[in-house]
């Protein structure tokens, strides 16, 4: 009897992570003075894609700002994004997470407790599903390619472990 609880919880967690995610959540990177950095749109073209081509119905872009810009990440990637068709309906901002960590407990109630596609590098993918899974959040990866430096790889590698020992909130 127990082995057929278990098997019938397993088939359920299994079904609700075979749904294929119905928003994207573009994670935060450098925006100067409302531009997005050439890292930042990157993910935002990647999450544009998604919407373009019917898969996304909705993106959340999430990140804050540094002491003394005048933009959010998040402010600048709505407006990125609005600017390119997305219709303002079809967006939501985060304006004010700092960190991976931030990006995903701020935007958690954004989610309404549906499947996501997190959009980011490829070499922050990793890390970034492993904070999703802590914080509950039904997450598969949209990775977005690129020439990345050995250093970046390195870090996230890096973060990576220290987020599986248990240290969630680096940035």
């Amino acid at each position: 009897m127990q082995r057929l609880l278990f098997l019938a919880l397993f088939l359920l967690g299994s079904a609700a992570l075979a749904v294929e995610p119905r928003q994207a959540l573009v994670l935060g990177a450098a925006q100067y003075d409302g531009r997005p950095s050439p890292v930042f749109a990157g993910r935002l073209e990647a999450a544009l894609e998604l919407y373009r081509s019917g898969r996304v119905s909705r993106i959340i872009v999430s990140g804050g700002r540094r002491q003394g810009d005048r933009y959010s990440e998040g402010e600048a990637g709505c407006r990125f994004l609005a600017e390119r068709g997305v219709p303002k309906a079809a967006l939501s901002c985060e304006t004010e997470s700092r960190s991976t960590w931030e990006n995903l407990l701020f935007s958690k109630p954004l989610l309404h407790g549906e499947p996501v596609w997190l959009v980011t590098d490829e070499p922050h993918l990793p890390r970034a599903l492993l904070l999703a899974r802590e914080l509950g959040i039904p997450a598969r990866g949209w990775p977005v390619h690129g020439r990345f430096s050995e250093d970046y790889w390195v870090r996230e590698k890096l973060l990576y472990a220290l987020a599986r020992l248990g240290f969630t909130h680096l940035p």
